[in-house]
């Protein structure tokens, strides 16, 4: 495949045998930027571990993703009165269930309070597929309804590992300011490291690098991070 030149010079500014500090590694992110768009930035963390479906977390990025998450909250009663004045965009209960077994999937993150799983546990062919699905240990099968709708608005993201060991992730925007953009990645990567399986041995963490959507990767010495 042939590259263009902005692409190609993206490319040789970046030295691919180096370990960049990480207030390094974002300066030349922005420097070698070529999209005209407002690009994500995005972060990659190689993990190893013997058992890589049970490397997963959440965190709330302090900055936030820079995207505006839509959340269904499906609760019944004074919960959705809750739901509505946390900042919801979709409230409902068994009308959101019919509508979502219809197709309806315009909504990034799913809320449910415990009363409402068995219901909720259906649609799994539909939410399931989509990572949508309403998990305990993800915080969003809750009765706090106030406290993770907040979060999911101000930037909490949930994060796996894939069959390759690679934990990615969008942290933010291009035209965050770098300050911003560093806090961001420090604060998901030490929630990675302390979500470290408690199995795991040696060397957990082997690789972190940083780019922007369009952007060439860029390692990052994570010790330093």
């Amino acid at each position: 495949m042939k590259h263009g030149k902005k692409v190609v010079d993206a490319k040789s500014r970046v030295d691919k045998k180096k370990l960049y500090d990480l207030i390094d590694a974002v300066r030349l992110m922005r420097e070698v930027k070529y999209a005209n768009f407002d690009e994500t930035v995005e972060v990659g963390v190689k993990v190893v571990h013997k058992s890589l479906q049970n490397v997963r977390g959440a965190v709330t990025l302090p900055y936030g993703t820079g995207k505006d998450v839509k959340v269904l909250v499906i609760c019944k009663g004074d919960k959705q009165k809750e739901a509505r004045e946390a900042g919801a965009d979709f409230v409902g209960a068994d009308d959101v269930i019919e509508k979502i077994k219809g197709g309806w999937l315009d909504f990034q993150a799913v809320v449910a309070t415990p009363d409402m799983m068995k219901e909720v546990g259906k649609l799994g062919p539909m939410l399931g597929r989509k990572g949508l699905m309403p998990k305990p240990k993800a915080g969003t099968v809750t009765d706090d309804i106030k406290g993770i709708v907040k979060e999911l608005k101000g930037g909490r993201i949930e994060y796996k590992a894939d069959k390759t060991g690679v934990i990615h992730v969008g942290v933010g925007k291009m035209s965050f300011d770098e300050q911003k953009i560093e806090e961001n990645i420090k604060a998901f990567f030490n929630q990675v490291v302390r979500d470290k399986p408690s199995d795991a041995k040696g060397n957990y963490i082997k690789s972190v690098h940083i780019c922007s959507t369009m952007g060439p990767g860029i390692k990052i010495n994570h010790k330093g991070i």
